[in-house]
C-alpha cells in the first residue's frame, strides 16, 4: 500500500510532468498542501524534502517551494546521452517485436541506446510510461498511441513533452489533435483492399470485425464501407461488428457464432481487423464444422507469423513491421538533427505505407449454394 507521503510526492510530481506546475512556479505552502491532500505537516515536509533531493523542486528561504527548471538540465546534458525511448502498446508478441527490432537496429547503428516501454493498450499504463520518460533524459521518443480512437486523458503529458522540446514521432496511429510526425499504414485503403478482394470473388454477405478503440480499426472499417460503396453492394449495419481491447477475446466470437447459426443470410466471408482476430474466428468456424474456404472465406490483416501458423494459410494485408521501425528511427533522428542544427523539424514529411494484399488459401470464389 502506498504511504501517505509517497502519495503526496507522486501527486505533485504528476502535476509537474503534466505541466500544471511550470518551472519556477510556486508549488504551494505547507498549509495548502496539507489541506489539499488531507495529511499532516510532517507528511508534507517529508514529500517536499524527497522531491527537492530528487531535483524536482527547490526551496527559497522565506519565499516557499518552487518547481525546478528541469528543461535547463535536459538542454545541457541530454544531447550527450544518445538515448531514445520507445513506447508501444505491446512488445513481446504479434508484430511488435519486429517493429521494435527494426527501430533498435537503425538507432544502435547510429550510436543510440534504446529503452522500451509497453502500455498494454491501457491508459493508466500509458500515463506511467510517459511519467517514466519525462522523469529521465531521452533525446527523443517513438510512441505508439494507446486507444488512439478515444479522447486521451494523458494529453497534458504530450503537451509537456512538446513544451520541454523533446522530439517524438508516432507509429501505427497518431493523436490527430497533436498533429505529430508519424509513420503509419494507409489503413483506410487496407480495409478497402481486404473487402474488394472478397467482393471480386463474388461475396456479398461479408461480415466485418473491427476494433473501435484504436484508430486503425476505425479506418479499416471505413475502408470496408468504402469498398461496398464503390462496388454498389448493399451493406447491412448488422454485418459490422465492433469490439474493444477489453472485449476482443469474447465478444467477436460470441457474435460470430450467432451469425453462423442463422439459417438465413449467414455470411459467406469475413474481414478481420488483424490476423489475431482471424485465428480466433477460425476456431469458431471449426467448432461449427465448416471448412475454409469451401464454406466461408476469411481475410486477415498484418501478414504476421500467425497468418501461416495454422493449417489454413491466411489471405491477409502486409504490414511493414520492421520497415516501420526503421522509418520511425530515421524520422526521430532527423527531428533531433533538425533541432540541434536549427533546421525545421516541421518540414519532415510523414511516412505512409500503402497496403499490399498477400493472397493465400483462406479465400475462394463464393459457391452457388452460398449465394442462395
Amino acid at each position: 500500500m502506498e504511504t501517505k507521503y509517497n502519495y503526496v510526492k507522486n501527486q505533485i510530481k504528476s502535476k509537474i510532468l503534466q505541466g500544471f506546475i511550470q518551472p519556477h512556479q510556486k508549488v504551494g505552502s505547507e498549509n495548502e498542501l496539507m489541506k489539499e491532500y488531507g495529511v499532516s505537516r510532517h507528511t508534507v515536509r517529508k514529500a517536499i524534502d524527497e522531491l527537492a533531493n530528487d531535483g524536482w523542486i527547490y526551496k527559497k528561504q522565506g519565499a516557499g517551494t518552487f518547481c525546478a527548471d528541469r528543461s535547463a538540465d535536459r538542454g545541457s546534458r541530454s544531447l550527450q546521452k544518445k538515448n531514445i525511448a520507445v513506447i508501444t502498446t505491446y512488445f513481446s508478441d504479434y508484430i511488435f517485436p519486429t517493429i521494435i527490432r527494426g527501430a533498435e537496429r537503425m538507432l544502435s547503428q547510429n550510436g543510440y541506446q534504446v529503452t522500451v516501454f509497453s502500455t498494454n493498450n491501457d491508459i493508466d499504463q500509458e500515463r506511467r510510461c510517459l511519467e517514466a520518460v519525462l522523469s529521465q533524459e531521452f533525446d527523443g521518443v517513438i510512441i505508439e498511441p494507446t486507444k488512439s480512437a478515444l479522447p486521451n486523458p494523458n494529453i497534458n503529458y504530450y503537451l509537456n513533452i512538446e513544451r520541454l522540446g523533446i522530439p517524438y514521432v508516432m507509429i501505427n496511429a497518431y493523436y490527430e489533435e497533436l498533429e505529430p510526425s508519424h509513420v503509419i499504414m494507409d489503413d483506410v485503403e487496407g480495409g478497402r483492399v481486404q473487402t474488394e478482394h472478397l467482393l471480386e470473388l463474388g461475396h456479398e454477405r461479408i461480415l466485418g470485425f473491427f476494433k473501435n478503440d484504436d484508430i486503425q480499426g476505425i479506418k479499416r472499417m471505413k475502408g470496408f464501407i468504402k469498398a461496398h460503396r464503390q462496388a454498389g453492394v448493399v451493406l447491412s449495419p448488422q454485418n459490422i461488428v465492433t469490439y474493444t481491447t477489453e472485449t476482443k477475446n469474447t465478444l467477436p466470437q460470441q457474435l460470430f457464432r450467432q451469425k453462423l447459426q442463422e439459417a438465413k443470410d449467414a455470411p459467406t466471408a469475413i474481414v478481420c481487423y488483424n490476423d489475431q482476430m482471424a485465428l480466433q474466428l477460425l476456431d469458431v468456424i471449426r467448432e461449427m464444422n465448416l471448412v475454409v474456404p469451401r464454406d466461408i472465406s476469411i481475410v486477415g490483416y498484418d501478414n504476421s507469423s500467425l497468418s501461416v501458423a495454422s493449417e489454413v494459410k491466411l489471405t491477409t494485408v502486409k504490414h511493414p513491421q520492421e520497415e516501420m521501425g526503421i522509418e520511425a528511427a530515421k524520422t526521430i533522428m532527423n527531428i533531433i538533427d533538425a533541432k540541434q542544427n536549427g533546421g525545421d523539424s516541421q518540414a519532415i514529411q510523414p511516412v505512409v505505407f500503402p497496403p499490399e494484399m498477400v493472397v493465400r488459401h483462406s479465400t475462394d470464389r463464393v459457391s452457388v449454394k452460398e449465394v442462395k
